[in-house]
């Protein structure tokens, strides 16, 4: 998914917290869209606010969370936008919707590499890869005490890819099961046959059925947009009715506001009691087929004033808050009574500096020409160009001033915490007398004789990203005087929608994997039909091929050389100029129980523990 902080946004809203007392008033309204992020900082949408009530959350008065062993308290600053698992694309909707649902496969304590099953309890492989076939778990109770069976599953996966809308998770799931990442409204190759023969019960066991080969299909089997629901209970309110004549009508069908979203039912450790503009509410299954849990209310606040939030951590009126990133965590929590921190955390996003090699529109390429005055569309085509601006970035001084000195240089746009990074491979150095030598080689000279300007965008708000600008600007313009990065702060809407497009020229995006594979980072950035090509506008039909070869084979080895010699002609090439990695941290109440460097999986939406709230417990 698109991002532009770091994995740990979390949008929720306000509440008064002069007395915090917990807030648990009905309601079942909330809206939201995806963030997206850019490297260092928290990203977060408005929310709505409200007065708490005095209520606490086991029904009595004046009780704070620090006290009540019952109840985990977390405060966030944006809102929960669906509780439908069919359209689920945020993490502030999956923190929720992984709780309340539950998977075939779930990653194995931190790993990204090692899948349990959940809903499933074995699964084979055959065909070449082309065929799974699932046993599911017996014993398993929905919400509404319907019985878990395979026509749920059946129902869950044919219901995603029937509809399948740009604002879920559901494209690269398609891409496995259909061989294309659209809906049948835009792809009429698309038909009731081949949906209904992708996925189907023999008897109890789930078979998936795959055009070809995908090495990430269990890694996109663990996403939560792929959490089973009720069919028989979505039947009754209303949903999509499974059968062959109405598919076409959910072709695309927005799932945000839908009947599930506002009445749903999973087989997960804690079940919906209520969500309104102030706050969500979930309680524990009493009829969960695992481990009962410890904790037997959450209550998530919507709580969008940092210096509230960060209150009423202090005083134990929440257990975990949405903290603000580490220079807060470091400076104003670590240390403090009552306060853990646990550091160092698996960062899994990639973010980097995009140099737009095909610039759409002409408003912001001032003259249009090499004159000093401005730069053509394609100013960033030139190898050298690319390699003036990568070795004028100072990725060191970037980790001191923004990271608080934490984080590495890169030398790929893949985390280093998954597979198919190697740490052997140099990243580009930061070196000022290589961006002369190439700036004066860029356009036959013309670069270095006559200058340009360039204008640059960073997002409104965002220290990290307008100092990572800055530091280029100032290195850029050190080299020769003829040299002008012009700087602009915008909206994260108006760079998304700029970037679409192709409009934008240098700007800093990123990703947060939607399941742990290469392919999620890969492809998306280096691929010529990848999501965030428009951003870049290269075409490098080597690359090309041995991104989809890697996307076909299983051999884990041959996967891994793929990848190397893409991290390295990227690099030769100048593509993209590459942020540094960002480890995580994060803080929470001391008397919190299960938080963990083992149970911390980055993977989860849930990143205030990095682990579901079943594992949780306080003392």
């Amino acid at each position: 998914m698109t991002t532009s902080e770091s994995r740990f946004r979390r949008p929720l809203g306000l509440i008064a917290l002069t007395t915090l007392a917990l807030t648990l008033a009905a309601c079942d309204d909330n809206t939201e869209t995806n963030t997206s992020t850019e490297s260092g900082t928290t990203a977060t949408n408005e929310g709505g606010s409200a007065e708490g009530t005095g209520e606490t959350a086991s029904g009595g008065t004046g009780t704070t969370s620090g006290g009540n062993r019952d109840v985990l308290v977390v405060q966030e600053s944006a809102d929960i936008p669906t509780l439908d698992p069919g359209t689920t694309y945020d993490t502030g909707s999956g923190q929720v919707v992984e709780n309340l649902y539950e998977t075939l496969v779930t990653y194995q304590g931190s790993s990204l590499t090692e899948l349990e099953p959940l809903l499933a309890t074995e699964w084979n492989v055959a065909d070449g890869g082309t065929e799974y076939r699932f046993t599911l778990r017996d014993g398993v109770q929905f919400h509404t005490g319907n019985e878990f069976t395979c026509a749920d599953a059946e129902y869950t996966f044919r219901r995603n890819l029937v509809t399948n809308t740009s604002d879920s998770g559901n494209w690269f799931f398609s891409e496995s099961l259909l061989g294309t990442g659209s809906n049948a409204n835009d792809d009429d190759s698309i038909t009731w046959d081949k949906i209904s023969a992708a996925v189907r019960c023999d008897g109890e066991t789930l078979v998936f059925t795959l055009p070809k080969a995908d090495p990430a299909f269990l890694s996109k089997l663990a996403y939560t947009g792929q959490a089973i629901v009720d069919s028989e209970h979505a039947k009754d309110i209303g949903e999509w009715d499974g059968t062959e004549a109405t598919w076409r009508d959910a072709v695309g069908k927005d799932l945000t506001g839908s009947p599930l979203a506002q009445d749903p039912s999973g087989t997960g450790a804690y079940k919906f009691v209520s969500k309104d503009a102030t706050a969500f509410r979930a309680e524990a299954f009493e009829n969960y087929w695992g481990e009962k849990p410890s904790i037997q209310n959450v209550l998530i606040q919507i709580v969008p004033e940092q210096a509230a939030r960060l209150q009423a951590f202090l005083r134990g009126d929440a257990d975990m808050v949405e903290t603000g990133g580490r220079a807060i965590i470091e400076e104003q929590l670590r240390g403090k009574p009552g306060v853990a921190v646990l550091d160092n955390l698996p960062d899994t996003s990639a973010f980097g500096i995009f140099m737009n090699q095909d610039i759409k529109g002409e408003g912001r390429l001032g003259s249009g020409q090499l004159d000093g005055e401005g730069i053509p569309a394609n100013f960033f085509s030139d190898v050298n160009v690319r390699k003036g601006f990568v070795s004028a970035f100072d990725v060191d001084t970037y980790i001191q001033e923004v990271q608080n000195g934490v984080g590495e240089a890169r030398n790929f746009l893949l985390p280093e915490t998954f597979p198919g990074y190697n740490a052997d491979v140099e990243p580009a150095a930061f070196d000022l007398d290589a961006a002369r030598e190439a700036f004066e080689q860029a356009w036959g000279g013309q670069v270095w004789e006559n200058g340009f300007v360039v204008n640059a965008t960073y997002r409104a708000g965002s220290v990290s990203a307008q100092t990572g600008m800055e530091l280029l600007k100032k290195n850029i313009e050190s080299i020769n005087p003829k040299f002008r990065v012009n700087l602009e702060a915008k909206q994260w809407s108006e760079i998304l929608e700029a970037g679409d497009k192709g409009e934008e020229i240098l700007i800093i995006t990123g990703w947060a994997p939607d399941y742990a594979d290469p392919d999620n980072f890969v492809h998306t950035f280096y691929s010529s039909e990848g999501y965030y090509n428009p951003r870049a506008n290269f075409k490098d039909d080597q690359i090309d091929a041995w991104v989809n070869e890697a996307r076909t084979t299983t051999d884990a080895e041959r996967r891994n050389e793929l990848y190397t010699q893409i991290a390295e002609r990227a690099r030769d090439q100048a593509y993209f100029i590459l942020m540094p990695s960002s480890p995580g941290i994060l803080a929470y109440r001391d008397n919190i129980q299960g938080i963990s460097e083992e149970n911390y999986n980055p993977m989860l939406s849930f990143a205030r523990a990095g682990t579901y709230w079943k594992n949780l417990s306080k003392n």
